[in-house]
């Protein structure tokens, strides 16, 4: 294959970031604490900032069912798609799989037993915990706060 049919093959958008050296890296987003709290509600802030959780049951994500994504309520990065999203009867919104490089993961010993701890990839914010017994076919289960997220419908890009 030559370079003329390599670039039609992968396409000049992925020409620009692999040339840019950006292939999975995310510009990453900091603001202060004072920024956070008037971007975000008390409840959100609680979330997406001080690792919290909301009560099960509680997000109208649970049915949501329409096609579309679920981007980070801190910095809008889409994090899930909704062929990702299944009931996992937990009471929080739930995913077999993620948007490869938009979740960061480190360990959580709050409950005593180590816990996968997941974040958003640009803005830092808390979104919950993935566990391994989710569905096929990856066997995980993204477990995440409602409030952490706001769904994107499809006909809204």
């Amino acid at each position: 294959m030559n370079r003329r049919t390599w670039i039609q093959h992968i396409g000049l958008g992925s020409l620009a970031i692999i040339a840019s050296g950006r292939l999975w890296a995310l510009e990453k987003i900091t603001r202060s604490d004072n920024e956070w709290k008037q971007q975000l509600s008390e409840a959100e802030y609680y979330i997406l900032r001080d690792e919290g959780t909301e009560p099960p049951g509680s997000s109208p994500l649970n049915k949501e069912h329409r096609q579309g994504r679920y981007h980070c309520a801190g910095c809008d990065l889409p994090l899930f798609t909704s062929e990702m999203k299944y009931e996992s009867g937990t009471g929080w919104p739930s995913f077999f799989d993620h948007i490869e490089g938009h979740i960061d993961t480190k360990r959580d010993f709050k409950l005593i037993w180590p816990r996968t701890e997941y974040h958003c990839a640009r803005c830092g914010g808390h979104q919950g915990h993935v566990f391994d017994d989710g569905p096929k076919p990856t066997g995980q289960r993204w477990c995440n706060n409602g409030l952490a997220l706001k769904f994107v419908p499809q006909s809204q890009g």
